[in-house]
């Protein structure tokens, strides 16, 4: 399906967004997930369903001084 990843468009073939986010290179990271504009918890992923069209956002945090 084709989803909207921080601004890109992209395909993926994962239905739920703990799936999608380790097909796109995010598995194992610490990040924060925001899909279609509200906040989706880390333990909310995987039960999270993508639709066609949807927008996500993936933000990592950021260290320094």
């Amino acid at each position: 399906m084709k989803i909207e990843v921080n601004g890109e468009a992209r395909e993926v073939a994962a239905s739920q967004l703990d799936a999608a986010l380790a097909e796109l290179g995010w598995g194992a990271a610490k990040v924060a997930t925001a899909l279609n504009g509200s906040f989706v918890p880390a333990g909310a992923r995987g039960e999270t369903m993508l639709s066609d069209g949807d927008r996500l956002e993936v933000l990592s945090a950021m260290q320094g001084g």
